[in-house]
């Protein structure tokens, strides 16, 4: 079982924690997490581009010029995709670029990323974040005294609202649920802080 460190907010260590293989002890896989990204990026697509066929342009309703004798190509429109201000041939619609991936999937992309974030000392477990107040300096603070003053995903055991709207103006800094959680953001994040109450909860869901 790896073991991690336990920091109060100052950046202290003040005990240690047993993490679950299962959870946080596995060999990555690198196709699942990157398949998870793909998806992930996929359905953040709007998909509202469109152009215009030459059959929704305007103008063009007659025959430009006769058929023959003129020494020109033929031509039966002058809304034709060749046309200056002529019709787009086979251009993008609306569509959605939404698509699902299994459920079982998911889970081991988590927890490949769990596992490679514990390698790589990039997991920081916190005993507790308590704020007075809706403070950003102080979040700010305790992310410097954690050495994750880049960007950072802090994972909460529940919703705390002076958490969330703190760390909100801070630059690379998300926050999550054990529910709300994905690749993505595990992936783009360099340190991934995690409350004590909540590595239980995930070991709960994940193992």
């Amino acid at each position: 079982m790896p073991k991690v460190q336990v920091f109060d907010m100052a950046g202290k260590a003040v005990s240690e924690i047993e993490l679950s293989d299962a959870v946080f002890g596995i060999t990555p896989n690198p196709v699942a997490v990157h398949a998870c990204v793909v998806n992930y990026l996929a359905n953040q697509r709007q998909g509202t581009q469109s152009t215009l066929t030459r059959t929704e342009v305007s103008g063009g309703g007659r025959k430009p010029w006769r058929q023959k004798g003129t020494g020109h190509a033929r031509q039966g429109s002058i809304r034709a995709p060749q046309w200056r201000k002529g019709g787009i041939a086979l251009g993008p619609k609306p569509r959605s670029y939404r698509y699902t991936l299994n459920k079982k999937l998911k889970r081991l992309a988590i927890k490949s990323v769990f596992s490679d974030k514990v390698a790589g000392s990039n997991l920081i477990v916190v005993d507790s974040i308590a704020l007075e107040g809706f403070k950003t300096k102080a979040v700010v603070e305790m992310l410097k005294a954690l050495g994750a003053d880049k960007k950072a995903l802090i994972l909460m055991p529940e919703l705390d609202q002076k958490l969330v709207k703190s760390a909100a103006n801070i630059p690379g800094v998300k926050t999550a649920l054990v529910n709300t959680i994905n690749v993505y953001d595990l992936v783009n994040c360099d340190k991934f802080i995690v409350c004590k109450d909540a590595v239980a909860k995930l070991e709960e869901v994940y193992a």
